[in-house]
């Protein structure tokens, strides 16, 4: 069994910052990409950026140059430093992560339950 547990949303003003965090847990054989993924009221969940389990990296436009991925391997540990935050950026923020368990050697998509972003004055 793995969880994984988003912490860190809240409410924040315009230009403000946030760091939500990701951590796994469980009978976790190895992680491989790990992602955020954001889904605002009445939209579809969209892609926010991705790490593989070597530290490459990818945004989508939308938040290229103000949001950092990034990732503690020894902990099992995804992170999202959110700068310059903009009222657009309100939605919940999913951790999604591709792990193999130590009960199986496929490879399975794993998503955390979320954690709310507010961006408002």
């Amino acid at each position: 069994q793995v969880q994984l547990v988003e912490s860190g949303g809240a409410l924040v003003q315009p230009g403000g910052s946030l760091r939500l965090s990701c951590a796994a847990s469980g009978s976790i054989f190895s992680i491989y990409v790990m992602a955020w993924y954001r889904q605002a009221p009445g939209k579809q969940r969209d892609l926010v950026a991705t790490i593989t389990s070597g530290g490459s990296t990818n945004y989508a436009d939308s938040v290229k140059g103000r949001f950092t991925i990034s990732r503690d391997n020894a902990k099992n540990t995804m992170y999202l430093q959110m700068n310059s935050l903009k009222p657009e950026d309100t939605a919940v923020y999913y951790c999604n992560a591709e792990i193999v368990t130590t009960a199986t050697p496929r490879r399975y998509r794993y998503w955390g339950q979320g954690t709310q972003v507010t961006v408002s004055s």
